[in-house]
């Protein structure tokens, strides 16, 4: 067994080395640098995408409601929940399995500052319960004009969803995201972790409940992102409530409803913002093949039965039943933005690829029994043909490699950026002197995937041309996981100058704290351990409240005294510290002036909105 094992091993390393490798690391940098630029609301200090301004500061405030912040979804300015939701879960999923990979390449500190950039909205999105605003712009009217989103003078109407309006597929699409998020982050904030996966538990319930297609409720969305059902979100939702929780009411809800909502019965051959099933059958045959299918076995090994199916699709092994494959060897399953379902596909193969790894077992196909790394290999083959192995020799992710798309169909890299140009680009103006223009794009959209070629790999490269010039934030989110996965693989890791690097605390710090680019230097060793969580909450009005605990350890060997600490956004009432005559700053109680070591002190505050930032400022020993 030892000896087939190692056998393997050898296998699947030779046969991704086997060919030249990308530069993977440049990828994924690149990656993440177009989710910079896609950001909507105030930009931090950090923004390394310096093109871009403020914008859209006032949005949901017509409705009474601060939805200032998420992504604007491509091209064009507006911020559709679906697609958003599901780039966050992509994003954050890419850190559940890759967390040491996108460590090791430095990119963690990046990678989480982009899952925040939406949960952040997400939790403003929802302000109760059984309400989630899930769009904010209107298709129609943003389409008629081409101008800077810092220039923006399209209207900014927000729409939701409720118990009266409701929309299954968005809320539990965002109750993927937020669990799935929640343990992306739960190493370095459990409070925020917590607060995630409190808003994920009542997204679910109220789109169990409430049961609707999203796009009936938010009518000017049916347009653009149509809706086929939400049977698979709802499945998608609990599976990952229950990676995030093991809480077995999960793991129950996907077995009771495997036949009734599809989940044991559709056999599909895509993954993408609109359909989950392959993802969901994936997810589920991890839990089996690491043996904890219990009494949920059978249904398990019928969810890995079409696991099976839309991998052997991918690989031409389904005994006729196969992914369209274009004569370059790319995947091909819609004319419109074609690369997102590849990257989707290309990253759930990559996964399935190591967990049957894991399980020691292979793939069960019509045509037989195949390794892991088969998968692996195919979906290197996807990435390389999006880096520039396709018969254009043109690397889809703009900003990559020689060649690669410069008439993007994307408004803000198509027009000079307002610290250029300061004048006002209007609405017709920007038709008139930008879009076309014959001249590329003035400002490199890095990192951004356009649609990509035709079914007879044939590309367009014409601002006007937008199914196949148009980047979108689904297609790009799975590719930080894939490009990590490959990079820990490949053969050439040399070095790449990053830009505007800025490393990424995880301790005392919150993640909303921008922290300058300092030189390496030993760390200090920080005495006390803090550990956040929520313990109650509660709904006054149109506010929700959170019961704040936070526990102080002494990690150290030595007693801390005069422990002081800064806590600020504090709005609320705080119990079990005692105040200074310094604003925001904080002290053990009389009772308590030393902590022995591994000895612990709590203290609790009670507020509305976010956390509050706590930090250390000094201590004696």
């Amino acid at each position: 067994m030892m000896r087939c094992l190692s056998v393997c091993v050898i296998f699947l390393f030779f046969t991704l080395k086997a060919s030249a490798d990308f530069n993977y690391m440049e990828a994924l940098d690149k990656s993440l640098l177009f989710l910079e630029a896609q950001r909507a609301g105030k930009l931090p200090t950090t923004q390394r995408v310096k093109w871009r301004g403020d914008s859209a500061l006032k949005d949901g405030f017509l409705q009474g409601v601060d939805l200032v912040g998420g992504y604007y979804d491509a091209g064009d300015h507006v911020k559709f929940g679906l697609p958003m939701a599901y780039t966050t879960t992509m994003l954050a999923w890419g850190v559940v399995d890759y967390r040491k990979e996108i460590t090791d390449l430095d990119q963690i500190g990046h990678t989480l500052r982009a899952i925040k950039w939406a949960t952040d909205y997400f939790i403003k999105a929802h302000p109760q319960p059984d309400v989630l605003w899930g769009q904010v712009g209107d298709g129609d009217s943003d389409h008629y004009c081409w101008e800077r989103a810092e220039d923006m003078t399209t209207p900014r109407d927000a729409y939701k969803i409720d118990k009266d309006h409701p929309g299954s597929d968005l809320a539990a699409e965002t109750t993927a995201a937020l669990a799935a998020a929640s343990i992306a982050f739960r190493p370095y904030n459990s409070s925020y972790s917590n607060l995630l996966l409190l808003h994920a538990k009542q997204l679910f319930s109220f789109a169990d409940r409430f049961r609707g297609l999203y796009d009936e409720s938010i009518k000017c969305a049916n347009k653009f992102y149509t809706s086929s059902g939400y049977s698979d979100e709802l499945l998608w939702g609990a599976t990952w409530l229950y990676k995030a929780t093991e809480e077995e009411y999960y793991l129950k809800y996907v077995v009771d409803n495997a036949e009734y909502m599809g989940g044991t019965g559709w056999a599909v051959k895509e993954f993408s913002w609109d359909n989950k099933y392959a993802g969901v059958q994936i997810l589920l045959s991890k839990i089996l093949m690491e043996g904890k299918g219990g009494s949920y076995t059978s249904t398990l090994k019928q969810y890995q039965a079409k696991a099976n199916y839309f991998a052997c699709a991918c690989l031409q092994k389904n005994n006729g039943y196969n992914v369209h494959l274009t004569p370059g060897g790319l995947m091909y399953l819609h004319e419109w933005n074609n690369l997102q379902y590849a990257s989707s596909a290309a990253f759930l193969l990559t996964v399935y690829s190591d967990y049957l790894f894991a399980g020691k077992a292979q793939l069960t196909c019509p045509g037989g029994q195949f390794q892991p790394s088969e998968l692996l290999n195919f979906a290197k083959s996807q990435a390389d043909y999006i880096l520039g192995k396709n018969p254009k020799s043109m690397s889809y992710l703009i900003g990559y490699g020689p060649k690669y798309p410069i008439h993007v169909h994307h408004r803000g890299s198509s027009i000079a950026s307002v610290f250029t140009l300061h004048s006002t680009v209007g609405c017709v103006q920007g038709f008139e002197t930008w879009y076309h223009l014959p001249q590329g794009n003035p400002n490199i959209l890095y990192g951004g995937l356009v649609g990509g070629p035709d079914q007879n790999d044939n590309f367009y490269d014409d601002r006007s041309n937008y199914e196949q010039t148009e980047p979108t934030l689904a297609g790009g989110a799975p590719l930080v996981g894939l490009f990590s996965k490959l990079h820990s693989l490949s053969k050439s890791k040399g070095p790449y100058p990053k830009e505007s690097s800025v490393p990424y605390q995880t301790t005392l710090m919150s993640y909303e704290q921008e922290t300058p680019a300092v030189p390496e230097t030993k760390p200090e060793v920080v005495p006390v351990e803090f550990t956040h969580s929520i313990t109650s909450t509660w709904t006054i009005g149109e506010t929700t409240y959170y019961r704040h605990k936070v526990i102080i350890k002494n990690m150290s060997e030595k007693p801390v005294r005069d422990l002081k600490l800064a806590i600020e956004n504090l709005s609320g009432p705080l119990w079990g510290l005692s105040p200074t005559q310094q604003n925001n700053t904080y002290q053990l109680p009389p009772s308590l002036k030393t902590l022995n070591p591994d000895s612990e002190c709590i203290f609790v505050y009670v507020q509305g909105g976010p956390q509050a930032k706590v930090s250390l400022l000094s201590y004696h020993y």
